[in-house]
């Protein structure tokens, strides 16, 4: 869960954490103002930029920025040389975490997965190492993603595949260890990528959670043993410091944290799932009691906190050069879910919002997903240094927080469009 601070971009130690009481004082549910609109409608943009935030990283020892920089489109929408210029732009400007994956970049194809990692590794070689907070992800079961491993039909989130994962991973990007390693998606049937609905027809067997948590326990233990090891070969050792999840459940959640606990076993620290303007439910129903600091206290990275683009506007033209450049478009039926009419309609509906407020639909998305009392960071991927500039500076110009009139209008739009991108 999110803490708030204004300190260095970098991990610290346990020295630098803070306390329950502390967290549970800006952890406030959402105040819903009444509609007493003024004559002239208030301007949310301030005019000087402010700061980004950090906050602890659930229980890890991680300071993270309140932007994460996505990486998905490197080796496919992006080049090398554009990659490295988005990575140094994101970390002259305050970011100090990135995201990637195995499965990247996206979409998955076997001819260019892994190609992001090489990107990252490239840059990596001429920044200071520990002020990098790197994230990459397993990925969970899958039977057209074989090609991930040597030997696999299918994969699974067991000792053996996550082994195999980490070590290419570390190999990928030439690094000694990976500060966040998350599951990308479950070893057992859950709805997924726009899917809302458990269908019990679909439940299947699936690796128990004790078992996932003891193959993490390996790496993260090893890791800890080569540090302590004077002759140490980096490629004969793995080390990972902290395990999250991803497009996970309450249940998921509450299943790993309780076999932890009873098993002795790494904690998760973090969930990374889609919110947005456009997927709210999913996370505000449950989710956000279950990873509430006074509770289980796990860190929200949210991923696609601009709708894959809706939320820009962009695609409301389809003729637009800016819409015939998105990947909605160059990947026909990719995300189709912020393609639909109904998303379309809310989507258009948040555009009228933000004008009323004198806010892009940019600010008015981020600005939304930075002010969530629950959310530690957001995940924010561009395909060039112009756009990533526009996202930083959302976070930086929005007024902190919204004010109330904006929030009640979103809250408006939200009452008729619930969770629109829904399929």
């Amino acid at each position: 869960m999110a803490y708030i601070a204004t300190i260095p971009a970098f991990p610290c130690n346990k020295t630098c954490s803070f306390s329950r009481h502390e967290l549970s004082r800006r952890y406030k549910p959402p105040t819903f103002i009444s509609r007493t609109w003024r004559s002239t409608p208030i301007s949310a943009k301030l005019k000087e930029k402010t700061a980004l935030e950090y906050r602890k990283l659930g229980d890890s020892d991680l300071h993270i920025s309140e932007i994460t920089l996505g990486t998905m489109t490197f080796g496919e929408q992006n080049t090398e040389k554009e990659a490295h210029e988005i990575l140094s732009y994101a970390f002259e400007h305050g970011i100090n975490a990135l995201d990637t994956s195995e499965a990247y970049p996206i979409p998955m194809r076997k001819e260019t997965q892994g190609k992001t990692d090489l990107y990252i590794a490239s840059w990596l070689k001429s920044q200071p190492r520990d002020k990098v907070i790197l994230a990459t992800k397993v990925c969970g079961y899958s039977e057209q993603s074989s090609y991930l491993r040597e030997n696999a039909k299918v994969l699974r989130v067991d000792a053996a595949n996550i082994r195999e994962s980490v070590e290419k991973s570390l190999k990928r990007l030439n690094t000694d260890y990976i500060d966040l390693l998350q599951i990308h998606w479950p070893d057992r049937y859950v709805p997924l990528f726009g899917g809302f609905f458990y269908d019990p027809l679909k439940w299947r067997p699936s690796i128990p959670f004790v078992e996932q948590l003891k193959a993490f326990q390996e790496l993260i233990d090893e890791g800890k043993d080569s540090l302590n090891d004077i002759i140490w070969n980096a490629s004969e050792h793995t080390q990972v410091r902290y395990i999250g999840v991803s497009n996970e459940t309450s249940y998921g959640v509450m299943e790993f944290v309780h076999a932890a606990k009873v098993e002795g076993l790494p904690k998760i620290v973090s969930i990374q799932n889609s919110y947005s303007l456009l997927v709210r439910c999913r996370f505000e129903i449950d989710l956000v009691e279950v990873c509430h600091p006074n509770n289980y206290n796990i860190g929200l990275l949210a991923y696609s906190p601009l709708g894959g683009g809706a939320l820009t506007g962009k695609y409301l033209d389809i003729n637009s050069e800016a819409a015939k450049r998105g990947r909605l478009n160059l990947f026909p039926g990719y995300m189709e879910r912020y393609n639909r009419s109904i998303a379309k309609e809310a989507t258009i509906e948040c555009q009228k919002v933000a004008k009323k407020h004198g806010l892009s639909m940019v600010q008015l998305a981020l600005g939304f997903a930075r002010d969530r009392p629950f959310m530690t960071s957001s995940i924010v991927g561009a395909t060039s240094v112009d756009q990533l500039k526009e996202d930083i500076d959302a976070f930086m110009t929005t007024e902190r927080p919204l004010p109330a009139q904006v929030m009640a209008d979103i809250e408006t739009t939200f009452k008729r469009y619930k969770d629109p991108a829904i399929l």
